[in-house]
């Protein structure tokens, strides 16, 4: 008798698990930055933060603006201006900005100056208290402060952005740099002026006004010295970026065109 010899049973084939139809996190973070590698800090829009005022046109178009709030312009995020805002600052520029008279142009810069020009030697102080150059138009003085917002202290986790403090709030820009100028820390060989981003400061409005109106103000407090590195690390970079001309302050346009000087925060 002859025995068949039994074929051995294939083992059945290995389904492969499909891939589930959502992607979450670990499946970014395999191409982390994909896509972003040509964009340097030159690349980058820096947020401005602007104080909202009765004629902002924000009022209309950012869900639940309100005068007196702060604004980051890039990311149309609101700030209580009574509880303010908890901030770095990493750099400082001066600039001077050429404007024609309100309902003339197009509400854009005629020129822009930057700290070393000596354009305010050819200007003229009239009654309104305007730079007036012989052309008629006049100069207008900003302070830029370059800052991170500080979302969360404790995880080091900011923003950068940029506050212009002119007119009205010139003297607060030149308070707040004395503040930060005046500060000294005793190091290994004596006091020393620690960095402009070795201390933290809180930012709130105010009401104020004078002969020609009222409007939303700031108020600065120095809070207390920094102590998160993640944070340290990413203002270092920042004012670095400032310094080596990546991060530059551009004027903005007027609201509305020439005719809406007064809807501009300061």
């Amino acid at each position: 008798m002859v025995v068949k010899k039994r074929k051995a049973s294939k083992a059945p084939a290995k389904r492969e698990t499909p891939l589930p139809v959502t992607i979450g996190a670990n499946d970014f973070e395999s191409v982390a930055k994909a896509g972003l590698e040509g964009v340097s800090q030159e690349d980058l829009a820096t947020p401005r933060l602007k104080i909202l005022q009765k004629m902002s046109p924000d009022l209309d178009t950012v869900e639940g603006a309100k005068a007196g709030m702060i604004l980051d312009t890039v990311n149309n995020k609101l700030y209580d201006g009574n509880k303010g805002i908890l901030l770095l600052p990493v750099a400082y520029q001066r600039q001077y900005t050429e404007w024609q008279d309100r309902g003339q142009g197009t509400g854009a810069p005629v020129a822009v100056y930057d700290a070393n020009s000596d354009i305010l030697s050819k200007t003229v102080r009239d009654d309104q208290k305007k730079d007036r150059l012989p052309n008629g138009n006049y100069v207008e003085t900003a302070g830029n402060h370059f800052v991170i917002v500080v979302e969360d202290e404790k995880n080091g986790i900011g923003q950068p952005a940029l506050i212009t403090l002119k007119s009205t709030q010139l003297k607060k820009s030149r308070k707040w740099n004395s503040m930060m100028l005046n500060i000294k820390i005793q190091g290994s060989k004596g006091p020393f002026t620690p960095p402009m981003y070795s201390h933290l400061y809180r930012l709130t409005t105010i009401k104020e006004g004078n002969d020609f109106g009222d409007w939303f103000g700031i108020n600065i407090e120095k809070e207390r010295m920094l102590e998160n590195r993640t944070l340290f690390s990413m203002a270092k970079e920042f004012a670095n970026s400032v310094t080596k001309g990546e991060k530059i302050a551009v004027p903005e346009e007027i609201e509305g065109g020439a005719n809406n000087r007064e809807a501009v925060g300061f």
